[in-house]
């Protein structure tokens, strides 16, 4: 069992709903994230869930790569070892290319990628140094084609991401270090909470049981909730550039 379990981007959405989830389950916790007022009040909510249990709170912006380097050992110190690191960190900007909105697009690769890779560095460390743990990777049903518009960079971003851990979970084959890239379906959260037309959304607390659900498998690849979106890749991956612009 994974006791000690990292989470960044855990003030808000799906971070906070894993944590959430985590701490029913009796888990220690390291949540990082830049508010770090709403991850006081996440920690007494988790504690009030679980007084059994250990929450740790650091103040963290995964664009500050240093500082991850610093916060990943930090928690790993306070817990006496962590076993599950999870990336999550990330934002929804984005704008039609070429529509002169560099710096919006800019930021959103900056922080989804740049700083994913930071936080798999950090993690990594952390695991090859003891030879043990769970790196997950949250990316998005999104990143198996480009899309337009608002999602392109966003899209781009998590094909990169799941790419990187894919890479990372073949290094790590035949180690103890087990790799999960979790491709989250249309779910309820703060970064799409003002789009009202999503096909098969769903609420916060049903998707992240979905998607803690796939983390305990221990998958190289899950789909979150399973139904429809582990059905839903397939056409995705072949149906005709054409229909996806109804998709975004």
């Amino acid at each position: 069992m994974r006791q000690n379990i990292l989470i960044t981007g855990a003030s808000s959405g799906l971070g906070r709903g894993m944590a959430i989830e985590f701490a029913k389950k009796g888990r220690n916790l390291a949540l990082c994230a830049r508010r770090i007022e709403m991850l006081e009040e996440l920690k007494q909510t988790l504690l009030n869930l679980n007084p059994n249990i250990k929450v740790v709170v650091k103040q963290l912006d995964v664009t500050e790569h240093n500082q991850v380097f610093d916060v990943f050992n930090e928690c790993n110190n306070v817990l006496s070892g962590l076993d599950r690191i999870i990336i999550n960190a990330g934002i929804g900007k984005g704008v039609t290319i070429g529509s002169g909105s560099f710096n919006i697009n800019k930021q959103t690769a900056e922080t989804n990628f740049i700083a994913s890779l930071a936080q798999a560095e950090a993690a990594m460390e952390i695991f090859r140094e003891k030879n043990a743990g769970h790196l997950v990777t949250i990316s998005s049903f999104s990143a198996l084609r480009g899309f337009r518009r608002a999602l392109t960079v966003y899209a781009a971003t998590k094909a990169a991401l799941s790419s990187l851990t894919e890479g990372i979970r073949i290094d790590c084959m035949g180690t103890p270090i087990n790799v999960t890239c979790v491709h989250p379906g249309f779910i309820r959260s703060e970064m799409n909470e003002k789009v009202k037309k999503v096909p098969f959304i769903v609420d916060t607390e049903t998707g992240c049981r979905a998607i803690v659900k796939g983390i305990e498998a221990e998958k190289a690849i899950c789909y979150a909730p399973s139904w429809p979106w582990a059905w839903m890749q397939w056409l995705v991956r072949v149906v005709p550039a054409r229909f996806l612009k109804n998709m975004s």
